[in-house]
């Protein structure tokens, strides 16, 4: 008879982006708040070695950048659309989530991919497209039970067989739920995002106006504004102020002896009662609570 293992699921509530973004191991990546609210998140994670799952919830909007784990494959069930998104490690992904956000994932690590010969360059098309099936929504949700109930199980490996079977089926009974033209231009806003992401990730403490910022994108600044829009829902002048506000919370939280008009006059707010305005209309508390919570 084969002697039960004991799994442990992993659980972590947060109060803020920057602790979420950092809960789920070998994940590169960078969180904006991008709604009002107290932030509340939570993640679930199980690690089946090599082969990981993971269940994430956050309650406002949040803007994304991030990499996969180097050499992985990942599955990504999106709970606001029901949709697949395959993500792998070479991609730099922007993406802003709606609120009250729900993930599940299955991470196929690099040794795992490697192993099985899975061939993640003929699924280069794919990254990021939602991919919709009528599996989606119904696996999702046996891998949120799963975390729940799992306690002990008696072979793991074939849970480990059991999670790649099921995903490569439902990845081939997966369609594309974009025509050509609509995919293109999904595209098109994708890049432009891309690019913008990968300046916001490298350079995340530096501040820009609108012509730099579609300098940086390479567009015009009228297709800036339409790819923002179609994108994000907010215009790149929203985006740009949210992030400046993102930025002088991350400088409060990690304080030492500055004050709060420094912090914000950092961050281009000159007025000092518009910015502590504004900072308490999106985290729901003023800038000087958040620096008390600091010191």
């Amino acid at each position: 008879m084969t002697q039960a293992t004991a799994l442990r699921v992993q659980a972590f509530t947060t109060g803020d982006v920057a602790a979420q973004c950092s809960a789920t191991p070998g994940w590169v990546q960078q969180y904006q708040q991008m709604s009002p609210g107290h932030f509340a998140g939570r993640i679930r994670y199980l690690d089946l070695q090599g082969v990981e799952v993971y269940e994430e919830c956050m309650n406002t909007r949040v803007e994304q950048h991030f990499n996969a784990p180097a050499g992985s494959l990942a599955f990504c069930f999106d709970g606001s659309d029901n949709a697949l998104y395959l993500l792998n490690g070479e991609s730099r992904n922007t993406w802003i989530t709606p609120e009250n956000y729900r993930e599940v994932a299955v991470v196929f690590g690099p040794q795992f991919v490697q192993r099985h010969g899975l061939e993640v360059a003929t699924l280069e098309g794919l990254f990021m497209a939602p991919l919709t099936g009528q599996q989606n929504a119904l696996f999702a949700r046996w891998l949120s039970g799963t975390l729940t109930r799992l306690s002990t199980v008696s072979d793991p490996a074939a849970l480990i067989q059991q999670l790649l079977d099921d995903c490569l089926f439902i990845l081939d009974n997966a369609c594309v739920c974009l025509d050509r033209s609509s995919l293109q231009r999904r595209n098109e806003e994708r890049r432009l995002m891309a690019r913008i992401g990968e300046w916001a990730a490298d350079a995340p403490d530096e501040t820009v106006n609108l012509l730099e910022l579609a300098q940086i994108a390479g567009v015009p600044l009228r297709q800036l504004q339409q790819g923002f829009k179609t994108y994000t829902g907010m215009s790149p002048a929203q985006w740009l102020r949210l992030r400046r506000l993102n930025g002088a919370r991350r400088e409060l939280l990690n304080s030492t002896g500055t004050t709060v008009a420094e912090v914000a006059m950092n961050w281009s707010f000159w007025h000092l009662g518009r910015f502590s305005n504004s900072y308490r209309a999106l985290f729901k508390e003023l800038p000087s609570e958040t620096l008390k919570r600091s010191v």
